[in-house]
């Protein structure tokens, strides 16, 4: 199950767009349709793909002005095939078609997000590797992305620097040029400073993994390892901490890095590269002014 969007983050963030995309006003409707015309406007996928984003789009519709009715028929996770109608808003024309960019735009990120997601997911079904997601989002907007990897059928990685401890290459060369030494004395005093949470370590090659396994962190992250060099590590460290594969993950790749017995794949592109697919919305008279 996804989790739960935090309603006033969402607020501030389609508060935000929308006031983006309209400024002092959305000129062209104004001019072209009565205030008194009421429409539906329905949205269509014009792709195969998963949806995401519907509680968005119902909170950009609410905002816009809250006699707007949208009726979903694919709840987020859904699957959804080229022309199936995925939702329909009704009631006055004017703030349908004000809004209707923005909805679109948010509801074709985040189904895009989670189609590649669920592809990954395919490609890995069968071993015991779970899809991991990163801090490789748009600024502002991670809340939803990593929302949409979930509804994906993915795993979220942590959501800040707050919340996990990931030790990486670059913490290692500001500290100290001795890795071995220096990453025990950095997982030392993170158990001791936060106890409780997590703690994982980047390493980038079999000597770093060796040095690494004895100091117990929660997990390893093997970054940019061969096919064969994942085997390997898997075999030393006889299931004693998680392990997980970063680094150049492909789609073709994906499945061979998990048959290699990795606990998890963490993967970039599922956000930073996932392509928006293709949804529209086609407005029909329901009223016209009187």
């Amino acid at each position: 199950m996804p989790y739960i969007i935090d309603q006033q983050i969402l607020s501030r963030i389609v508060q935000s767009a929308l006031e983006e995309d309209i400024g002092s006003g959305d000129i062209t409707t104004e001019i072209s349709v009565h205030e008194q015309v009421v429409a539906r406007g329905n949205i269509f996928a014009r792709q195969k793909l998963v949806v995401a984003g519907m509680p968005v789009v119902r909170e950009i519709f609410r905002q816009m002005q809250s006699q707007l009715d949208l009726t979903v028929f694919r709840d987020d996770g859904s699957c959804a095939s080229p022309n199936d109608c995925i939702a329909f808003v009704e009631g006055n024309a004017r703030s349908i078609l004000t809004a209707e960019r923005v909805a679109l735009n948010f509801l074709q990120r985040l189904s895009g997000i989670a189609t590649l997601t669920a592809q990954y997911v395919q490609a890995v079904e069968g071993t015991n590797a779970v899809i991991l997601d990163t801090r490789k989002t748009t600024p502002g907007l991670r809340m939803l992305e990593k929302y949409a990897v979930k509804v994906g059928g993915g795993e979220n990685h942590r959501f800040g620097l707050y919340d996990q401890f990931l030790f990486k290459d670059n913490h290692i060369a500001a500290g100290s040029g001795d890795f071995a030494s220096y990453i025990e004395t950095v997982i030392k005093n993170a158990r001791m400073q936060r106890p409780g949470t997590f703690v994982e370590v980047e390493v980038d090659s079999l000597e770093q993994f060796q040095s690494v396994l004895h100091l117990n962190p929660d997990c390893i992250l093997l970054d940019n390892f061969s096919t064969e060099d994942l085997r390997k590590a898997v075999a030393l460290n006889e299931s004693a901490v998680l392990l997980e594969a970063s680094g150049g993950v492909s789609l073709d790749r994906v499945r061979s890095i998990a048959c290699t017995g990795v606990d998890r794949i963490s993967v970039g592109a599922i956000t930073h590269s996932a392509c928006a697919v293709d949804i529209s919305m086609d407005l029909e008279l329901c009223r016209a002014k009187n």
